[in-house]
């Protein structure tokens, strides 16, 4: 997936996927330590005004699953975005060994810039080990290859979505129903937003990475649910958006080499404040994790 001359393939809109852009988020997510405990990261050079919340996140879980013996997988985390990120400077991410048990190994961690914490997230860590095992099903959806692409969503768009626009794009991603973005859209309260998401190439044997993956993706449409309900859009009526927590609960190990559906809703809104909740699976139907989210949304 590598143009012919080694670039990044294009969309159909002209923006930038494949292989190379997927190896620039694992370029990303390689954080550089500074000392034992203390990691530093950076933004992509085509970043918007604030740091992706994903970006932390995913970032955040890197740096404390390298303090983590590698027999143990994280099982949740429970983070807060505290102030906006910049996306000029480097974030320096400060890891507290809260706990090292028998079973279970807890972290803390704190993202800096500017000398204050922007973002902190609490994560735990387990042995594997057997016990009673169920789950709920996949929903009952189209397979991803029948589905329209991200750039032809964006051509049935009208108004164009500023969020969007000449982004490069790691993961394909093909939404089940049409986005509430792609038109003036009716609210439609209880909504459910599905989209299934593929990486736009081949990601490292490394099981840490592909779990803080799933973390960045996780940041990507959980809001959407929340906005379809109401029938806003951002740039349009929505004038601020912003994560303000946000926890996931990993079920089962967890590996991108194809789809994952992530099944989202929104079960309340006010004050400000949207709350969201969302499910991923595998292909093959397996539930491997569990999301929810509180986000900041003011309106005109």
């Amino acid at each position: 997936m590598t143009a012919a001359d080694g670039g990044p393939l294009l969309d159909d809109d002209g923006v930038p996927r494949g292989q190379p852009v997927l190896d620039a988020l694992v370029r990303l997510l390689d954080l550089e330590r500074l000392e034992e405990d203390l990691f530093r990261g950076v933004s992509p050079p085509m970043s918007p005004v604030r740091v992706f919340g994903g970006q932390v996140a995913a970032q955040a879980l890197v740096a404390t699953g390298r303090t983590v013996p590698p027999d143990r997988r994280v099982h949740s985390l429970h983070a807060y975005f505290i102030r906006p990120g910049d996306p000029s400077v480097p974030i320096v991410y400060q890891v507290d060994r809260t706990r090292d048990g028998r079973s279970f190994t807890t972290r803390r961690v704190v993202a800096i810039q500017h000398g204050k914490p922007i973002f902190t997230m609490s994560s735990s860590f387990q042995v594997d080990e057997p016990g009673v095992d169920h789950a709920v099903d996949l929903p009952a959806v189209p397979e991803p290859e029948t589905l329209p692409t991200m750039s032809e969503r964006l051509a049935a768009a009208d108004p164009k979505p500023p969020f969007f626009a000449r982004v490069p794009r790691p993961f394909d991603i093909r939404y089940v129903e049409a986005p509430h973005w792609t038109g003036r859209a009716q609210p439609r309260p209880g909504v459910r937003v599905r989209v299934w998401f593929r990486p736009d190439g081949a990601l490292p044997d490394d099981d840490l990475l592909h779990v803080c993956v799933l973390a960045y993706l996780s940041d990507l449409t959980l809001l959407d649910s929340v906005l379809a309900s109401h029938g806003v859009a951002v740039g349009e009526d929505v004038t601020q958006l912003a994560s303000l927590d946000h926890a996931m609960w990993f079920h089962r190990p967890i590996r991108l080499d194809d789809w994952v559906l992530y099944d989202t809703d929104s079960p309340s809104a006010s004050g400000g404040r949207g709350l969201a909740t969302g499910r991923f699976f595998a292909r093959s139907g397996a539930l491997l994790a569990t999301v929810v989210q509180e986000g900041l949304i003011r309106v005109r």
